[in-house]
């Protein structure tokens, strides 16, 4: 399971010892609450399913596909529903692919989710062999359901914008300067990402002055 409340301000409580900017940002907004996901399957399916939809059009999907196969939950239920029968619950044709890519990647035993390489690049390597989960969405399945603690997605624009507001930059750092900008805050920046999202939230209130 991901980051648990303790875990999660024990690292934020150490990035702050190693980047002051860090501790100032936690002094101004408090820290944030834990994300945490199921790991496994059930967990990779639904970040499929959310794809460019909002959450709620998510969840009426996801109420759909229970109502016509039964539990979604177990791979080889996706892996025997019909092309059309996905379609009909509220999957594009790409989303149906995406999905029967998943569901034989589990149920082959070529993605072990319960046994995912202990390296996190080569997990995440693992992850993205499945049509549609990139990069992102395997950092963010490996920080919010397995709790890896040093996850970092540079690539969240998000997270670039908060780096930027919380380090005091005039403009947004790029992805390899927010990835370079972090090579310090090892092992915590799952922490460091996960308050990002935090400040970010908070709004312009929440920069520096």
């Amino acid at each position: 399971m991901g980051l648990n409340a303790e875990h999660l301000r024990a690292g934020l409580d150490a990035l702050g010892g190693i980047e002051p900017a860090f501790a100032a940002a936690i002094a101004r907004v408090g820290y944030p609450e834990p994300r945490i996901r199921e790991r496994g399957y059930a967990t990779l399916l639904r970040t499929i399913v959310g794809q460019q939809v909002s959450v709620h059009a998510a969840n009426a999907v996801w109420r759909k596909l229970e109502a016509m196969v039964g539990d979604p939950s177990d791979p080889h239920v996706i892996a025997a529903a019909s092309d059309e029968t996905l379609r009909a619950a509220g999957f594009s044709r790409q989303k149906t692919g995406y999905a029967r890519s998943l569901a034989e990647e589990v149920t082959t035993g070529r993605l072990p989710l319960d046994a995912l390489a202990e390296d996190d690049e080569e997990a995440i390597a693992q992850l993205v062999r499945v049509k549609g989960i990139g990069r992102w969405s395997a950092e963010v399945y490996l920080l919010f359901a397995e709790g890896r603690p040093d996850i970092w997605p540079a690539g969240d624009l998000a997270v670039q914008i908060e780096v930027g507001r919380i380090l005091g930059h005039d403009a947004r750092p790029s992805e390899k300067l927010t990835r370079q900008l972090a090579e310090a805050w090892r092992p915590h920046r799952g922490a460091a990402a996960i308050f990002t999202w935090h400040h970010y939230g908070a709004g312009p209130d929440a920069a520096p002055v």
